[in-house]
């Protein structure tokens, strides 16, 4: 395959041009310098899914009938990525070795289209949408151009006028925002992303807006079809005040935004300010439309739809805002598809973020296949690369919309993160659910967010500040780790978060300082739900789901086994038919199979397994090192009122931006029809030889991070406000392979 690729790879760019599928300036390049680099030995470092996925969903093909080889499409991603290097061939090579050695992956949109000769290489796109028809269908005809080349869309629909809202033009009174919402979501599923996969977009909703309660329904399965969107997430955008209210057991009160013009630009202490003067004018008369309801109620109701449809998700207005880098030049008015990308957006500004992940498991330390800890030079330079290609995708890429360019231009964020947590903590013998996964999470996004943002700052040194730098918290000397300090003192002390550190952020904050930075916003963890495929390795920050699961995406049904533990159950002399048998029946579940070793048990326990509570301990020791958010889905077992209240309060407590999916144990099983005779053996399992792994692990070793055992009781809940369980009966329907989340990685 070496020489194969070296006579290859300049008849695949000529056939590529020829095609009018490639942009003929990739021929420009030195085309032998590049194909005598290739290293074809990586096409064995793929999973039979990886190959699968990445052979169905972004190979290039003419009819087809595939012509792009792995290595060439690799190479080709950092190709167009390098367009304006000034030397090409260099950075190329750079970027394709981090590519091609899955320590780091570019996102979809941008592994899709680099290099090509409509190269949107951006992953999400945030609007605002304006209150008049122009404005309304503006923004879905904007969706439309964004969703057409692979973006995912978070909409902030808060400034449409609510129901019985007076229209001056015909003295009519509103309909509301569920109608356009219904419009939105047709919009999603018309204009698929490039025929590659359906179009997604999510609605934000402030809380005070007059129809937050309709909003709430969008997604139930009964009602009038005209005022449901099956196809369209929602996300409530809560402000803190809300849940002050809930916590007091006061009342809250329903604004249409026409009469409350100021609300959707305010957060902390002015939104108080003017939504209680708005509470005053309304007792007053001198508001028209409005509506008062107790808090707790309307939070109960939040819950129950949660539970029942997965949506709308909680996402937090005034820890976006309090803690954004970016606050002297906008507001954060929404999230966007995943819930990681926190960004300014106006109806002038459509905020665009580009994403790409580190793999974390990749850059483990130790003696063959046991791992010690990460390694901080292999990571540093992983991550300087990471973030000049990043940056690089800002300034090649290909604009849909007037709106995004403006804002990327102009502030250049980017938005790098992690996959392969899960694998990482298995390699360093870690349960999840311990103190040390806990300081793990803590140790590698300190190091990953130190080496991000001084990556950016050595940007901006060699190539300018971004635009919008001054006046910005970085251009204070205010980093991520500092911002925390602005929403302790907005909550009056009411922030459970650990703020300890291992790196002198003193040295970074005065290079900050002095050399500024290239990009607005650097950090932000998106799903990886494509992308990790690829590389092989588990979902972002995801615990394991089940150790034997079928896998349902755009590419078939796979069945998929945990390779480490394959490896520790093989080391045992475990790994037999039998066991093969026993995890199939127990759903990939080790809690009931006596054989297993209790160590095990532990270390490979699943997602519902644990408590959730120990996803928000993690969660928050990650945020505070954060500019932007990440994508946190959480799972519960045995969902209630009670449980649900305290899980999400504790996230707005511990200082989460947001949360993503509340997953049930109505996820996908193992079919169990899919044994064969009577040895319970499955067909993507072989009994005879362990499955392929980037990095199987051993027998147990012990670990240098682990500094406690798991304790016996999770952190404490935050306090508890009655729900009426009897509310949370119907099954829940959000499913682990949701194809949405593809939308960002």
């Amino acid at each position: 395959m070496a020489t194969a690729y070296v006579d290859y790879f300049p008849l695949y760019i000529q056939t590529g041009i020829e095609a009018g599928l490639l942009d003929p300036e990739l021929a420009t390049f030195d085309l032998a310098r590049l194909a005598a680099a290739i290293k074809p030995e990586r096409d064995l470092d793929f999973a039979f899914l990886g190959l699968q996925t990445l052979y169905d969903r972004y190979l290039l093909h003419i009819d087809k009938t595939r012509f792009e080889l792995p290595q060439a499409f690799f190479l080709r991603v950092a190709m167009g990525i390098s367009l304006k290097e000034e030397n090409r061939e260099e950075r190329a090579l750079e970027f394709y070795e981090l590519l091609s050695s899955f320590r780091f992956m570019s996102s979809t949109p941008t592994l899709f289209n680099s290099g090509t000769t409509r190269p949107q290489l951006s992953s999400c796109f945030l609007t605002t949408v304006d209150d008049d028809l122009s404005g309304i269908f503006a923004g879905i005809r904007n969706n439309a151009l964004l969703a057409k080349y692979s973006g995912g869309l978070g909409n902030d629909w808060t400034p449409v006028r609510g129901i019985g809202a007076k229209i001056r033009g015909t003295n009519g009174e509103s309909q509301g925002v569920v109608p356009f919402l219904k419009i939105a979501n047709d919009t999603a599923v018309a204009v698929n992303q490039g025929g590659k996969r359906k179009g997604a977009v999510c609605a934000y909703l402030e809380t005070w807006h007059m129809d937050i309660e309709e909003f709430l329904d969008l997604r139930k399965n009964t009602g009038d079809e005209r005022r449901r969107t099956h196809d369209m997430n929602t996300a409530n955008w809560v402000p803190d005040l809300f849940l002050q209210r809930v916590e007091a057991g006061g009342d809250w009160t329903l604004f249409s935004p026409d009469e409350v013009p100021d609300l959707h630009d305010l957060y902390g202490a002015a939104f108080a300010t003017a939504y209680e003067s708005y509470e005053r004018a309304a007792d007053r008369g001198e508001i028209r439309v409005f509506r008062r309801v107790k808090a707790v109620d309307l939070w109960r109701r939040m819950l129950t739809v949660l539970f029942e449809t997965g949506h709308p998700w909680i996402t937090f207005k005034d820890a976006c805002n309090l803690r954004s880098p970016q606050q002297h030049d906008g507001v954060v008015h929404s999230s966007n598809l995943c819930t990681e990308i926190t960004l300014n957006t106006t109806v002038d500004e459509t905020a665009v973020c580009n994403l790409g992940s580190v793999n974390l498991v990749a850059h483990l330390t130790g003696t063959g296949l046991t791992a010690a800890g990460l390694d901080g030079e292999l990571l540093r330079d992983t991550v300087k690369t990471a973030v000049r290609m990043l940056d690089n995708v800002i300034d090649v890429n290909f604009y849909t919309t007037p709106e995004s360019e403006r804002a990327n231009q102009r502030h250049r964020p980017v938005g790098l993160g992690l996959m392969g947590f899960a694998d990482a903590l298995f390699a360093l013998r870690i349960p999840y659910s311990s103190d040390a996964a806990v300081a793990f999470a803590d140790s590698s996004m300190e190091q990953i967010s130190y080496h991000a943002i001084e990556a950016s700052s050595d940007l901006a040194a060699e190539r300018g500040r971004y635009q919008t730098y001054d006046g910005s918290l970085w251009s204070q000397g205010i980093l991520p780790i500092d911002s925390l300090e602005l929403l302790r003192q907005a909550r009056n002390g009411d922030l459970t978060v650990d703020t300890g550190k291992e790196l002198d952020w003193d040295v970074l904050r005065v290079k900050v300082l002095r050399d500024g930075m290239r990009n607005s916003n650097v950090l932000a963890i998106a799903p990886t739900a494509t992308i990790s495929n690829i590389c092989g390795v588990s979902q972002s920050i995801e615990p394991i789901y089940r150790n034997l699961f079928v896998k349902s995406n755009m590419s078939g049904e796979f069945t998929v086994a945990n390779p480490y533990l394959v490896a520790d159950l093989k080391a045992r002399g475990l790994w037999d038919a039998v066991m093969v048998s026993d995890l199939k029946y127990h759903d990939g579940i080790l809690s009931q199979i006596d054989r297993v070793p209790a160590d095990l048990r532990e270390l490979y326990a699943t997602a519902f397994e644990m408590d959730p509570m120990w996803l928000i301990k993690a969660a928050s020791r990650r945020q505070k090192w954060l500019d932007q958010a990440q994508s946190l889905n959480l799972y519960m077992s045995a969902p209630s009122g009670k449980a649900l209240d305290e899980l999400y309060r504790s996230a707005w407590r511990y200082g989460l931006k947001t949360t993503y999916y509340l997953r049930s144990q109505s996820a996908t099983h193992v079919e169990k029809s899919t044994l064969q005779g009577t040895d319970g053996r499955l067909n993507a399992v072989p009994v005879a030889a362990a499955p392929v792994a980037a990095t199987p692990t051993p027998a147990p070793v012990a670990s240098p991070i682990t500094t406690s055992a798991v304790p016996a009781t999770p952190p404490a809940p935050a306090p508890e406000v009655p729900m009426d369980d009897s509310l949370l009966d119907a099954p829940a329907v959000c499913l682990i392979d949701d194809p949405d989340c593809e939308a960002c990685q």
